[in-house]
């Protein structure tokens, strides 16, 4: 499984894992045994928080967000965006 880690001294990283840990905890409560869960009941589960608007987002999803960055469409300001 593929785990992610905050970097240190990077607080801004925090509060979005914490936030993504508390939203997943509104579908598996603590103590929830994952072993009884099928896979479809968790892609439907990554599928629902994926395609729910954020407000830290404007109200976009992080689906939303994903693909428009992706694909280049990123609202830049007319500022230069080096990568």
């Amino acid at each position: 499984m593929a785990t992610y880690f905050c970097d240190p001294y990077c607080s801004g990283q925090g509060g979005t894992s914490e936030n993504t840990n508390g939203l997943i905890r509104q579908y598996y409560p603590k103590g929830t045994g994952f072993s009884k869960l099928n896979q479809s009941a968790l892609n439907q589960t990554v599928d629902e928080l994926n395609n729910r608007p954020r407000r830290r987002l404007e109200y976009r999803t992080p689906a939303e967000v994903f693909w428009s960055e992706y694909s280049g469409a990123l609202k830049t300001g007319g500022a230069v965006l080096i990568t």
